[in-house]
């Protein structure tokens, strides 16, 4: 899985961390977009957003969704 930065260069996003995060406030599973550089968790309807290859996950830094 590879995160890209404002410059396009790739940053490695592990696949068993994907694995091992969940939604801080459902605690169900996550789904990785890399065209946005976020994590998914439909049952929040939340994106939590991923810089620099790390993913914040923080309620108040994730973006709703529609």
């Amino acid at each position: 899985m590879q995160v890209e930065d404002e410059n396009g260069k790739g940053t490695a996003l592990d696949p068993k961390l994907l694995e091992l995060l969940v939604c801080p406030l459902t605690k169900g599973s996550l789904r990785w977009d890399a065209e946005n550089s976020e994590l998914i968790s439909k049952s929040a309807k939340l994106a939590y957003p991923v810089r620099d290859g790390i993913p914040i996950m923080l309620p108040s830094e994730a973006r709703p969704l529609d």
